[in-house]
């Protein structure tokens, strides 16, 4: 092998394979290398490429550039990867390609979303990094120069900290109330039903009807498609006892559970009215799908009621406010979510630790809030309008009403409002601002030491 002190450059296009994907011996080879403890988290396989070229180069002139999955640049790797790059291998970002298309321009072949990264000892860093950003993830990238790279690949510029990073937290760091996952029942499919299951299942035993209730995940709110959970929660044993096709279910939901490798599921098989997760709203709720297309503007987020349950493929935040909706369905709120959360394959991936838990929200007061719940109101009545469609048809890029776009977008530039009179040039420039917020909730000291905006007292949600 070429000796490090030879070499000036390490470059090429490792192999991505996510978590997921990854072979057991892959795996362990991830885990050994990252040296995160525990599970080994949940890191691409590209990222060994960066730990195996961050200590070939140490202390050495040797240049690192790799064509990547973007995820290592989005949601809970951040914090697993890029720390040791940092401190432990001492490297800097001197250039990044944002998130961009790689792929065929056949249909039929799947597309990948990419990032070319450019690493450097910090003792021979540039001055003047360069970014370059695609509009739409396609065509010629713009250029522009900045004298600090974020791991997020934007300007960090404006931050106390420029390898900041947003970790994962279990509970709002920002005075939000709780979001929470719907509905998990850990039934190998015993209580679920699509329309026609549901009705067959009545025709043997018409008395579990008012057992019934709609369920509703990712897929049914986004489409507009009937499911349904057989919930036992509240019944009474001779009431079970009557029906024979549901005592049946509940028998084999108890074995199934039993199976289990987990000691917190083997308990739950002594139960098997209750499922792992129980939530039932007793009133309306805010219903966030998990994953949403990339090709959306917006998360098609919207309100549910009883005796609706969310599914755990649902984010849940119960009897949320109107300017709540409007804030976590704004520009601003995306822009996060786009740049700090994760993705799942393509599609963007709603976390509550990363996303919802760190998010900065704006300082508000009372004449603030009334305006967003009339602009948030405005939203749903401009949905109301096209009552035949679904979600998925309203935030289509392509089919999208010209009214519900007009309400989004004035929306929009009344919360960047609130968070910057001037307003912002675009995605990239709300996620910079954000960033210097958040490092002011978490490192107030940090953030003094900076010209930049001034750590926020949360307003209570």
């Amino acid at each position: 092998m070429l000796p490090s002190k030879e070499c000036d450059y390490v470059f090429g296009n490792p192999p991505f394979l996510g978590s997921k994907i990854q072979t057991p011996r892959q795996r362990e080879q991830i885990k050994t290398l990252a040296n995160l403890g525990g599970s080994g988290g949940t890191l691409d396989f590209v990222c060994g490429w960066y730990f195996k070229a961050g200590a070939y180069v140490k202390g050495y002139k040797g240049k690192i550039a790799f064509v990547s999955t973007n995820s290592i640049t989005q949601g809970e790797q951040v914090a697993q990867l890029w720390p040791s790059l940092f401190n432990q291998y001492h490297l800097e970002i001197a250039f990044a390609h944002r998130t961009f298309v790689w792929g065929s321009d056949v249909s039929s072949v799947a597309h990948v979303h990419v990032v070319i990264l450019g690493l450097v000892q910090s003792k021979v860093e540039p001055n003047e990094k360069r970014l370059y950003d695609y509009l739409d993830g396609k065509g010629e990238p713009v250029e522009i120069s900045v004298k600090k790279l974020s791991p997020y690949l934007v300007d960090a510029g404006v931050l106390g900290d420029p390898h900041l990073v947003v970790h994962e937290a279990s509970r709002p760091i920002n005075g939000c109330q709780r979001m929470i996952s719907g509905c998990q029942p850990i039934d190998n499919g015993n209580y679920v039903f699509d329309q026609d299951e549901m009705e067959l299942f009545l025709l043997q035993e018409p008395n579990a009807k008012s057992l019934f209730r709609p369920y509703i995940g990712t897929t049914e709110l986004v489409n507009d498609l009937p499911r349904f959970i057989l919930y036992l929660g509240h019944s009474q044993p001779d009431k079970l006892s009557s029906m024979p096709l549901v005592k049946d279910r509940m028998k084999q939901v108890s074995e199934f559970r039993r199976k289990s490798d987990r000691v917190a599921t083997k308990i739950l098989a002594d139960y098997p009215t209750k499922l792992n997760v129980d939530l039932v709203p007793a009133s309306q709720f805010l219903a966030i799908p998990e994953a949403s297309s990339e090709r959306r503007d917006y998360v098609p987020m919207a309100y549910l009621a009883p005796p609706t349950i969310p599914s755990n493929l649902v984010k849940v935040i119960q009897d949320a406010e109107l300017w709540q909706f409007g804030i976590l369905t704004s520009r601003m709120h995306m822009a996060w979510m786009r740049n700090i959360g994760g993705r799942l394959e393509s599609r963007y991936r709603y976390s509550i630790g990363i996303v919802y838990n760190t998010f900065p929200w704006p300082n508000l007061n009372p004449k603030d809030k009334t305006k967003l719940v009339k602009l948030s109101q405005d939203i749903l009545d401009a949905r109301a309008n096209h009552s035949g469609s679904t979600l998925a048809d309203l935030y289509d890029p392509v089919t999208m009403p010209p009214d519900l776009r007009k309400a989004h977008l004035n929306l929009d530039k009344a919360i960047d409002m609130l968070y910057r009179a001037s307003g912002f040039s675009s995605d990239r420039d709300r996620v910079e601002h954000l960033l210097a917020l958040y490092e002011a909730m978490v490192n107030p000291m940090m953030a003094m030491m900076q010209d930049r905006p001034k750590a926020h007292r949360r307003t209570k949600l």
